[in-house]
């Protein structure tokens, strides 16, 4: 069973949460990314509170800016620093360290910069499909493939990307679940996913419909995007190393966040295991919830 509720942390943020699993029990803490919402983490929530499945509490908020969580106008609350504070606030109201910190996509943006700063507060990483800051930046300095890839993030920085984006019933933000796989690379016609069912597209219309101007300043206050102003940009060496075990899970098929990205991770993150998943996309946990289950419960049993 999954249980709403909404926590305001000490920053004056609130961030509506879904859980499942007893108060007390080891937790386990989700990151959703974009154009997403915490919903799509149900399925595992649900699985991992079973005692079969471990007994966990299993915690997935809605990050700043995304459904019923705070959504401040200002774009530099969006900033990476911010986003670190809300999860270090939301795992202290939990009790810390955290099991495990579960993440994809900009969730997972925020759970490489919270493992390298604040290790403390969890016992182990999950990151599926989501590029390393430091790799991230590596390729968008130096790869073409890359700057190609990612040049869909200079689209949702626009002013008027909130009122392209809700054209034609949410049109292009449904198209991101077709446009980024290898399918798409190779030619082939959008075709919509079997798992984005009617039930599935209500889920997302509900979130968008509460609006779109929060998840797009992620966008707007990184500078990890194409463009000249890259060039400039350096993150200092402390803040890209990750000393905690760590599992990441890349689907191959993932067109946007290309397989060079995996290059020179582990230098950043020594006690890495990877599983590259073939025939996966970037929404490799839609795509194949039972296999990524089963690679993060060898991960946190082992």
């Amino acid at each position: 069973m999954i249980n709403k509720y909404v926590l305001q942390l000490p920053n004056g943020i609130q961030l509506s949460c879904r859980s499942a699993g007893e108060k007390g029990r080891p937790v386990l803490v989700f990151l959703h990314g974009f154009p997403e919402a915490a919903f799509v983490w149900d399925g595992l929530l649900e699985h991992f509170a079973k005692p079969e499945n471990g007994g966990y509490r299993c915690i997935a908020p809605n990050l700043r800016g995304f459904e019923l969580s705070s959504a401040p106008t200002d774009v530099s609350a969006y900033r990476p620093k911010h986003l670190v504070q809300d999860m270090a606030a939301l795992m202290a109201s939990e009790g810390t360290p955290i099991e495990c910190l579960i993440a994809h996509d900009w969730g997972g943006a925020v759970a490489w910069n919270l493992a390298a700063s604040q290790p403390q507060l969890i016992k182990k990483l999950a990151i599926i499909n989501s590029p390393h800051p430091g790799t991230f930046l590596r390729e968008l300095q130096h790869s073409p493939n890359q700057q190609s890839a990612s040049a869909y993030m200079n689209f949702l920085i626009r002013p008027d990307a909130e009122k392209l984006l809700a054209e034609d019933d949410f049109r292009r933000l449904f198209e991101f679940f077709t446009s980024f796989s290898s399918e798409k690379k190779a030619g082939a016609a959008r075709v919509a996913p079997a798992w984005l069912t009617d039930d599935v597209r209500a889920q997302y219309r509900d979130v968008w419909r509460r609006g779109l101007t929060g998840p797009l300043n992620f966008y707007r206050a990184s500078p990890l995007r194409p463009g000249p102003e890259v060039a400039d940009v350096v993150i200092p060496r402390e803040l890209l190393e990750v000393s905690l075990r760590t599992l990441v899970l890349w689907g191959m098929g993932d067109i946007a966040l290309p397989p060079a990205l995996l290059d020179g991770l582990a230098d950043y993150v020594p006690r890495m295991e990877l599983k590259q998943i073939e025939g996966a996309t970037h929404w490799i946990i839609h795509e194949h919830p039972a296999l990524v289950a089963q690679h993060l419960q060898d991960f946190l049993t082992s």
